[in-house]
């Protein structure tokens, strides 16, 4: 099974939060484009809140970065589904039919995308209640199974 992870789960790939070892426990991540910006902007929200240091956050933006765009001898380590205008277009009617904020939507829009390209994408890993009830009403194996 591969799993999509919103950005929720994929803090925790770099950020020692409650329920960090269910995400790094999985192996092939597809992940949307918007997480290029949600993931640094939790990460600095993380400093802003006095939950890490400057240096720390940094550290872990540049370690998403590497992981999110590959280094010189290391490819990316997601699979990464671009934003399109169809996607926008989907996550526009998700918004109405489970009432999620845009970002979600667009999170739930680009796995239902990864899923109608590789049915094998059939999990979903997300902490926020609202997007995981909405993937599960899609069809999506929740990961982790019970939320913390």
């Amino acid at each position: 099974m591969t799993t999509f992870a919103d950005s929720s789960a994929l803090v925790k790939l770099y950020a020692d939060e409650a329920g960090h070892e269910d995400v790094r426990s999985l192996a092939l991540l597809v992940i949307s484009q918007v997480a290029r910006v949600e993931v640094p902007a939790a990460v600095w929200r993380k400093h802003r809140m006095g939950e890490l240091t400057t240096e720390d956050s940094a550290v872990l933006v540049a370690a998403f970065e590497a992981d999110y765009f590959g280094a010189e001898e290391q490819p990316p380590q997601f699979a990464a589904v671009a934003v399109t205008s169809t996607m926008l277009d989907d996550a526009a009617r998700l918004t109405g039919v489970h009432g999620l904020r845009a970002y979600d939507a667009i999170q739930l829009a680009a796995a239902l995308a990864a899923r109608s390209a590789d049915d094998r994408c059939t999990g979903f890993a997300a902490f926020d209640i609202a997007l995981r009830e909405a993937a599960g009403a899609e069809g999506f194996a929740l990961l982790p199974t019970q939320p913390i």
